[in-house]
């Protein structure tokens, strides 16, 4: 699958996403159980970016990655974990 194709799977399947979504009712508690599952999606997406990146596969590794990223701003917006990303500096060392 060429790189276009991927892009325009992934948009398409979130524009599908965002018509079809339901908000629930609020407030939703938030176990840690499920903050835990969430972050071993993130470990998961982490690795995989690992492993692409290894096979050259670089678009893979990239969307990967961009997963990761995606669910750990999201846990943080929730305000269920504290973190701040590396700047330039910091990921130079």
């Amino acid at each position: 699958m060429s790189l276009e194709e991927l892009t325009s799977k992934y948009i398409a399947s979130a524009e599908k996403v965002l018509k079809e979504l339901k908000l629930t009712k609020c407030p939703v508690s938030v176990t840690e159980n499920q903050i835990e599952d969430v972050l071993g999606y993130v470990r998961n997406y982490l690795e995989d970016a690992k492993y692409y990146r290894v096979q050259k596969k670089l678009e893979t590794s990239l969307t990967s990655i961009a997963y990761c990223e995606g669910l750990l701003d999201a846990l943080r917006l929730m305000g269920v974990v504290k973190f701040g990303w590396p700047t330039n500096t910091e990921r130079k060392k």
